[in-house]
């Protein structure tokens, strides 16, 4: 019997969302590993715009919603063909959720579920469609949510999709069966515009109570990611949550 063949850290990575906030954060930790990126987002901004000026051989970015399927994978044909096969993937693209359930509309709910799970779900088939026909083998990392492993009021559709992320991590890691290495990141609340709703209360009590102290930051997820990304790991269908010690 021959021996598993260990899977190659990224070379080309595709993530989701990644003009602000955490996206943008994971998008130069990629670039500093010397790998190419591939990003979108409804709009571009100017970091990633200056990025795009810095550095116009190794990242390509363009406007794209997640939800557009058709643009998906036009996306991922017009980058791919600038930066040569996609190896890996972060969906990090999503939308938050700022009403308690019985005041989300039921219109409301099915936007979260659209955008959150069910376009993450597509676009994961087409990069896996593509990296298999180019590459054979590579990385997925899903960027979750403490969410989906502890209840916070106002969050409940939202945690509904966060949680299907971390079942569909699992089940596919299991159905890629050694071809690609699929794992989830479940960060704890940080300064972001989704977190925002919470209020500056609720995120100073949920900083008291969480054993470090303080809400972690994009600088903290990064390196989990990247680990994920780059290292042989040989960790597969897991779910990684870095919150401080929030959820203990």
């Amino acid at each position: 019997m021959s021996e598993p063949t260990t899977i190659p850290a990224a070379s080309c990575v595709l993530i989701t969302g990644g003009t602000k906030g955490l996206g943008l954060e994971l998008v130069r930790d990629t670039l500093e590993r010397g790998a190419k990126v591939a990003t979108f987002s409804r709009s571009l901004t100017p970091e990633i715009e200056q990025l795009l000026a810095e550095k116009p051989d190794q990242i390509y970015a363009a406007p794209l919603d997640i939800n557009d399927e058709p643009g998906g994978k036009a996306f991922i044909k017009q980058a791919s063909a600038k930066l040569g096969p996609i190896d890996s993937l972060v969906n990090n693209a999503a939308i938050g959720q700022d009403s308690m359930h019985l005041h989300t509309s039921p219109e409301r709910i099915e936007q979260i579920i659209q955008t959150n799970l069910t376009a993450p779900l597509i676009f994961t088939r087409q990069f896996i469609r593509h990296a298999m026909s180019k590459v054979g083998r590579g990385r997925i990392v899903n960027v979750t949510s403490i969410c989906a492993q502890r209840g916070y009021s106002g969050l409940v559709a939202y945690s509904a999709t966060k949680g299907g992320l971390d079942s569909a991590t699992r089940t596919l890691a299991r159905e890629m069966h050694g071809r690609f290495m699929v794992n989830s990141v479940a960060p704890g609340f940080f300064a972001s515009e989704m977190s925002s709703v919470l209020g500056t209360e609720q995120l100073s009590t949920i900083s008291r109570r969480t054993p470090s102290g303080r809400l972690v930051t994009p600088a903290n997820i990064a390196p989990v990611v990247r680990s994920l990304l780059f290292d042989d790991t040989n960790m597969n269908g897991q779910v990684i949550v870095v919150d401080g010690g929030g959820s203990i």
